[in-house]
């Protein structure tokens, strides 16, 4: 037996998870519920099936009664509002305005991001034009936090200085976390980007607010995530760009798990042809890459996937740095070096991408110093061709997006993360941060009225139900009640999850 609370009409509290949190607002990309994704992969850094990312908490499910007069914590991410362009991370701040909230946003920024801003006045007002609400700047980390309640006195919503200014923030410090979050009711995380970091201003204020969300942008990012490792989509493959192949080696087992092809397009290519034994420039080989390439190799063989890597490539001699000629991968010539894939490589990476029903694109095409490849180009062109069908494109990382965005007619045909690292960091299996940060939800919503009989009825909370039987030996005698059983002992009855009893 555990602990027993008797807590009348609970069930009119905890019903709110079935209400939509969208009456009155209607913002079209987010009035459609994503579709349940069960995720389970296998990772080499764990050596054996994981579990899914947990079931968060989120705004849309929130009670928006909850908010009222609340003041809310936005977390934002600088890089999508600044850009001025149209997104979901827009919506949190406007969806909260409306609310009732007093929103409190805080990112960090700098001129490279958008040559428009430097100072808070100027973010403040390029958001205020972005979101068509005033938007207050305050010093209330450098000052105090009667300038927050001020700036309460001219807008709904104010900003707070440009976290880049302070090293708390890296740091994870308490003290800097108790200043950030110091009057905040709720905390909103909107930021997905940096997730696998530890942070004060996704993980640290955490600990002083009584909720934490997932904000509209964070939720529809989490749910691509999610949509990367699920294997019921097939074909499936896997474009692969970038390089450091030791360190992303667990990320790409989890890839060649799932995918029926891997695509190597990028400088991970030359370690998975020098692992074959196909000749390379020596100066192209990541040094202790060996032993983890060869896994790589076996471990996708083992699964029938097929490894497909460039067999020619566009080259320059430093000596003649206007000179391009085209070299079969196993035999470029001293003194050129690779700057972009060659025609009949990108032939057969058509051939393969018409096949597909998925495919993801990680990382840049890029080779020697040259950012932007005409490679990147054509194999942008194919996947806005794929995406008008019924394909599932997902482009990972900034220079992988910028490409897709200039070849593409619409954005809305593709989902993209800018971010590649978080990416790899979940594809690796490991927990991310600013994620585990937030509260957890459900992963499915209770009906009430199916679980009792008389859901009016006062309802009794056994905390520590065990396996159950004590519950339901008092609900026999006590029909004029309903109980509610919570248990999480892994070795009560064979229950491995947190387990919900109702009688």
């Amino acid at each position: 037996m555990g602990l027993l609370v008797n807590l009348v009409h609970l069930h009119s509290t905890l019903s709110f998870f079935n209400s939509p949190a969208f009456s009155g607002i209607a913002y079209k990309p987010h009035s459609v519920e994503y579709p349940k994704v069960n995720v389970t992969f296998k990772c080499k850094a764990y050596g054996g099936e994981l579990e899914s990312l947990p079931h968060l908490q989120t705004l849309k499910k929130f009670p928006k009664v909850e908010l009222v007069e609340k003041v809310v914590l936005v977390r934002f991410d600088s890089a999508l509002l600044l850009q001025e362009q149209e997104s979901s991370a827009f919506f949190t701040i406007k969806y909260l305005q409306q609310s009732g909230a007093k929103v409190v946003l805080v990112s960090d920024w700098s001129a490279k991001t958008n040559q428009k801003v430097f100072a808070a006045q100027s973010v403040a007002d390029l958001l205020s034009s972005v979101i068509d609400y005033k938007v207050v700047p305050v010093k209330c980390i450098s000052h105090n936090m009667a300038s927050k309640r001020g700036g309460f006195e001219k807008s709904d919503i104010v900003l707070l200085e440009n976290l880049a200014d302070f090293k708390g923030e890296v740091a994870n410090c308490s003290k800097f976390a108790q200043v950030l979050s110091s009057g905040v009711d709720i905390f909103v995380n909107d930021y997905i980007s940096r997730s696998h970091k530890i942070l004060v201003s996704t993980c640290g204020v955490a600990c002083f607010c009584y909720a934490c969300l997932a904000g509209f942008h964070f939720e529809e990012s989490l749910y691509h995530l999610r949509r990367l490792a699920e294997t019921s989509t097939k074909p499936y493959a896997a474009i692969i760009g970038g390089s450091n192949l030791f360190n992303n080696a667990a990320a790409l087992h989890t890839l060649a798990f799932t995918c029926v092809w891997l695509v190597f397009v990028g400088m991970m290519a030359f370690q998975i042809m020098h692992a074959l034994q196909i000749s390379v420039p020596l100066n192209l080989v990541e040094q202790g890459t060996l032993k983890e390439a060869l896994d790589i190799i076996q471990f996708a063989h083992n699964r029938n996937v097929q490894i497909l890597y460039p067999k020619d490539f566009w080259c320059k001699n430093d000596h003649h740095p206007k000179q391009l000629e085209i070299f079969p991968g196993h035999a470029i010539p001293d003194g050129w070096v690779p700057v972009d894939i060659g025609p009949v490589s990108l032939d057969e990476i058509n051939s393969i991408l018409t096949k597909c029903k998925k495919v993801t694109w990680i990382g840049p095409v890029k080779f020697h110093t040259i950012s932007r490849t005409k490679g990147a180009s054509k194999v942008a062109q194919m996947l806005n061709q794929l995406s008008r069908g019924n394909s599932n494109i997902t482009v990972v990382g900034n220079m992988a997006c910028e490409a897709m965005v200039k070849e593409s007619d619409s954005i809305f045909h593709f989902n993209m993360i800018e971010n590649a690292s978080v990416v790899w960091e979940f594809l690796k299996g490991r927990k991310l941060p600013g994620i585990m940060a937030l509260d957890r939800a459900y992963p499915f919503d209770i009906d009430w009225k199916a679980a009792y009989s008389d859901p009016a009825q006062p309802l009794v909370v056994d905390i520590g139900s065990g396996n159950g039987m004590f519950l339901f030996g008092m609900a026999k005698t006590r029909k004029d009640l309903n109980f509610l059983g919570l248990e999480i002992n892994k070795m009560v009855s064979g229950i491995r999850k947190f387990c919900i009893l109702y009688a």
